[in-house]
C-alpha cells in the first residue's frame, strides 16, 4: 500500500496529467502527428485518441473500487480499439477536451477518498485483483508516459 505521501504525490501528477499533454503538444510539428516509427506503433493522433478511451475506463474503474469493491470490471484491446475505432479519423482537439473533463471529475473524486478506501479492489479478467493504489500509480504515469512516446516519435521522425 502507497504511503499517504506518496499517494498524494500521484493524485496531483494525476490532475496535473491533460496540462502536461497540452504543454508537451507544442513540442511537436502537426504535420508530423500522423507519423507512425512503425506499423505497430501509434502516430500522436492516435495516442490523443487513444487517451479519452483509457480515461474513460479508468473513470469506471475507479468509481467501481470505490462504490462496489471487489466488482468484476471491463477488459479492453487498445490496438483493436485503435484500428476499429478510426483513430486517425477522429478529432484530437474533442479528445483533449473530453479527456479534461473526465480527468477533472476523478481527480476531484480521489482527492476526497478516505485512507480505508485506497485498499478496495476490482477484478480484473485479465490482470487479476486490482487495488486503487494500483490503479492510481497506472492512470499517474499514463500521460507521462504517452508524452515519453509521442517524444520517441518525434526523434525518429526527424530521422526519416
Amino acid at each position: 500500500m502507497l504511503s499517504p505521501e506518496k499517494r498524494a504525490e500521484l493524485i496531483e501528477l494525476y490532475g496535473q496529467g491533460v496540462d502536461l499533454l497540452r504543454a508537451a503538444l507544442k513540442e511537436f510539428p502537426q504535420d508530423m502527428w500522423q507519423f507512425k516509427p512503425d506499423p505497430a506503433s501509434w502516430s500522436i493522433h492516435e495516442i490523443l485518441i487513444h487517451l479519452p478511451d483509457s480515461e474513460s475506463n479508468s473513470f469506471g474503474r475507479f468509481r467501481a473500487a470505490i462504490a462496489q469493491p471487489g466488482a468484476r470490471i471491463f477488459a479492453y484491446d487498445q490496438d483493436v480499439w485503435a484500428n476499429r475505432l478510426n483513430y486517425h479519423d477522429q478529432n484530437w482537439e474533442d479528445a483533449v477536451e473530453l479527456m479534461h473533463y473526465i480527468r477533472k471529475m476523478t481527480y476531484d473524486l480521489l482527492k476526497m477518498q478516505p485512507e480505508h478506501v485506497w485498499a478496495n479492489t476490482i477484478d480484473h479478467p485479465e490482470s487479476g485483483v486490482i487495488t486503487m493504489d494500483d490503479l492510481l500509480e497506472t492512470y499517474a504515469d499514463h500521460i507521462p508516459g504517452h508524452i515519453r512516446q509521442m517524444r520517441d516519435n518525434f526523434e525518429a521522425w526527424k530521422g526519416v
